[in-house]
């Protein structure tokens, strides 16, 4: 993804770290507490601009999202659509998900959205998906026992490698759709890239997969 510089971002990002937590890791297994609730924890990994988790947050104010975002250009923008939205049960984060485990403690998780990943088209970058096994086995450590996996792509691709990866790491599949927009599925709330693809008539893929270590 071609990301563009915003010099001003920082010190945005700054202005509000009551939204962009600048310390993660000092709440690994205090997260419940820091929203002060024992809410369920949801989490995305790359957020991108934060219209999906600005929306969550609205619809939900009963669940705690936390947005992962590697690029700070991007996620300055999620911190606007944050303010814009008035909500105060979503955090941003800006980490790689490679660190998850040292911002979250096991089990402190409830549930992990993948929305729209760099699908890394090529054979020898099929590690750095985000549907890999060794991002499975990361998001396993996370969740609590029966946590789940939303996921949303336009790219068949990474859809079909995805639904691989989960049945051979022993996920249930418990959802499916070939084509969202054209489904009975209720209560979706799009990405900016989603909305982008579907105007263009592109499908838009969903499964939701389930660990079975309840």
């Amino acid at each position: 993804m071609r990301v563009r510089n915003k010099p001003w971002a920082s010190d945005f990002i700054a202005e509000n770290r009551h939204i962009a937590i600048a310390q993660p890791s000092e709440l690994k297994g205090k997260w419940n507490e820091f929203f002060g609730n024992s809410n369920p924890i949801h989490i995305e990994v790359g957020t991108g601009k934060g219209q999906f988790l600005s929306g969550m947050a609205k619809a939900n104010p009963d669940i705690n999202y936390v947005g992962v975002e590697l690029f700070e250009s991007v996620m300055v923008i999620a911190v606007q659509k944050v303010l814009e939205a008035g909500v105060d049960n979503l955090k941003l984060l800006n980490v790689d998900a490679a660190d998850l485990t040292e911002i979250f403690d096991d089990g402190e998780v409830s549930r992990v959205y993948l929305n729209f990943s760099d699908p890394w088209p090529k054979k020898r970058h099929e590690k750095r998906r985000l549907t890999y096994k060794t991002f499975l086995s990361l998001y396993e450590r996370l969740l609590k026992k029966g946590g789940d996996i939303h996921f949303k792509t336009d790219n068949q691709g990474l859809f079909e490698f995805s639904l691989r990866s989960f049945s051979e790491y022993g996920l249930l599949l418990t959802y499916v759709s070939l084509d969202l927009h054209e489904s009975d599925f209720e209560g979706n709330i799009m990405t900016e890239y989603e909305e982008k693809f579907s105007n263009k008539g592109q499908r838009i893929y969903r499964c939701e997969a389930k660990y079975q270590n309840d």
